[in-house]
């Protein structure tokens, strides 16, 4: 799975403020504490607060704060604001893939990794990944991964 660095900017920042309780914070706060390009993230925050995830104000004490509690919000929801539905394949969707042949099973195989993502990103919220208490089911797929034979480095 690629992560784009909108994706990677957006939910540090969004984790960032879930972390910091209703504090608001300022674009660059945000840039500062996350090492994020304050341009790019100010463009990541507005998508965030049009989808309703974050609120904003101006002035002295203005700045973005999570639009519901941190334990409200799932990573999937951010994910979703800012690339759409996860994953695709060339740009559609798994449920949607017709494969020919002895490639036929493979849109199984898509369809279980797009399930296992998903379940994955809507059960942990910006408060799971805050407070560093990932889910129950999220520890056990890592010390299942950790366990288990590495697949090698990532290609290119």
């Amino acid at each position: 799975m690629y992560v784009t660095a909108r994706a990677d900017y957006g939910l540090r920042a969004a984790v960032e403020l879930a972390g910091d309780g209703t504090v608001a914070h300022t674009v660059a706060q945000l840039a500062t504490a996350q090492t994020i390009p304050p341009r790019f993230l100010e463009n990541i925050l507005l998508i965030l607060r049009h989808a309703g995830l974050l609120q904003s104000r101006r002035g002295p004490d203005g700045g973005f704060r999570l639009a519901r509690p941190a334990d409200k919000i799932t990573l999937a929801e951010i994910l979703s604001a800012l690339e759409g539905p996860l994953p695709s394949i060339h740009g559609v969707a798994a449920t949607e893939l017709v494969y020919e042949g002895f490639a036929s099973a493979l849109r199984d195989v898509w369809l279980a990794v797009s399930a296992n993502l998903g379940s994955v990103l809507a059960n942990t919220t910006l408060e799971d990944v805050a407070s560093g208490q990932l889910p129950r089911d999220l520890r056990r797929l890592l010390a299942e991964t950790r366990a288990a034979p590495s697949l090698g480095p990532a290609a290119s």
